[in-house]
């Protein structure tokens, strides 16, 4: 499998690259945070609480402004699962699927202990980030999914019948991964889904999400990525529910006024599809990052899934300086998200500067460990 980036990045495409991935996980992470002092109202608890037009900022949750859920801790571990990856291929094991899994391996782990473990020096910086130790909220299919060190495939996937978001919300991260082909990325999002999710409907929906993110890293249109997503679909058994969410996501950016009751339409229920769809449609319509991440978050529905996704996609769309910087400012984890973004980076555009076969920079290896 060729996947590794062959190009040489000029220092502007470095630039422009790293925006993308630094606003792709602070947007996801912003609208996780966002959706989370909302998520499970119905759209008039949500009003009652907050006034007609919803919630606009950030409300305390897990004791704090600005706290994210697991959604963005798994997001985070995703991250770390693909550069160890990348890490390791010098050594000629290259599995992504098993760098992934056992990144969210550490993460479960965080789930349970009451702090990093300093013994284990193969768990790397990550899982040494003491504000990563507490439950935010993880669904029951992730908890039970890496409850064990068995890896759930497409042959034997983890939780066969689950269809919920909770792998999709996982998933951005492998649409960063640019020097990729498009159904190389489908195919790895969708390989680690079946990690949780066994529904080829939550399988099919992180791969159109990573595919999505995949084309707006390089720089396409957000129309022309979902076009692209919809294309690698087709060809794909089970596709058929995430196909129709897109196209209605899609038909419903001229049927008026962006509100709750276009976005309920496209549904208010944890389902991946419908989560994927509702955040696609926010960020079609949304003005702005901040007007669409209202939009994604003031509804019946699961607001920090579809907050986190639609953040996500407008992140990667507009880069990090499109964020809103008063809830930048606020955000749990920013420096941790900073650091791991910029991480993320510089491995894949200055990796063979790092680690090759013969060698590597001792303080990356300490950070990435290759066991």
């Amino acid at each position: 499998m060729s996947t590794g980036t062959t190009a040489v990045w000029g220092r502007v495409q470095q630039q422009d690259f790293r925006g993308r991935v630094r606003g792709a996980l602070l947007g996801g992470a912003i609208g996780d945070a966002l959706g989370a002092g909302v998520s499970g109202l119905t759209l008039e608890a949500i009003r009652a609480a907050h006034g007609v037009d919803g919630v606009a900022d950030f409300v305390p949750v897990h004791g704090r402004r600005g706290a994210v859920t697991a959604v963005t801790q798994l997001t985070l571990f995703t991250v770390d699962g693909l550069i160890r990856a990348q890490v390791r291929r010098d050594t000629g094991a290259w599995h992504p699927p098993t760098d992934v899994h056992r990144a969210h391996l550490r993460w479960a782990a965080t789930q349970s202990a009451w702090g990093p473990d300093e013994r284990r020096k193969d768990n790397g910086w990550l899982a040494r980030e003491e504000w990563l130790y507490t439950r935010r909220a993880p669904t029951r299919e992730c908890l039970v999914g890496f409850g064990d060190a068995t890896m759930g495939t497409l042959a034997v996937p983890k939780n066969p019948a689950a269809r919920d978001s909770a792998a999709l919300t996982r998933s951005t991260p492998f649409g960063l991964l640019v020097g990729w082909e498009p159904q190389l990325v489908l195919q790895l999002a969708v390989e680690c889904a079946a990690h949780t999710h066994g529904h080829a409907t939550a399988q099919l929906a992180a791969g159109a999400l990573a595919v999505m993110v995949h084309g707006l890293a390089r720089g396409e249109t957000l129309d022309g990525s979902v076009q692209h997503a919809l294309a690698l679909l087709a060809g794909r058994p089970g596709n058929e529910q995430v196909t129709e969410a897109l196209r209605q996501a899609l038909g419903s950016v001229r049927q008026g006024i962006p509100g709750p009751a276009l976005i309920e339409a496209l549904g208010d229920t944890d389902s991946a599809e419908e989560v994927l769809a509702v955040a696609l449609y926010c960020a079609l319509v949304g003005e702005d990052v901040r007007h669409g991440l209202r939009l994604a978050v003031n509804h019946s529905g699961p607001s920090a899934a579809t907050g986190a996704v639609c953040g996500a996609l407008l992140g990667a769309l507009h880069g990090e300086t499109a964020l809103p910087p008063a809830w930048l400012a606020e955000l749990e984890g920013r420096s941790t998200l900073l650091e791991l973004s910029d991480d993320f980076a510089m491995e894949m555009t200055q990796g063979p500067a790092l680690h090759s076969p013969t060698a590597v920079a001792p303080g990356w290896l300490a950070r990435y460990p290759r066991d």
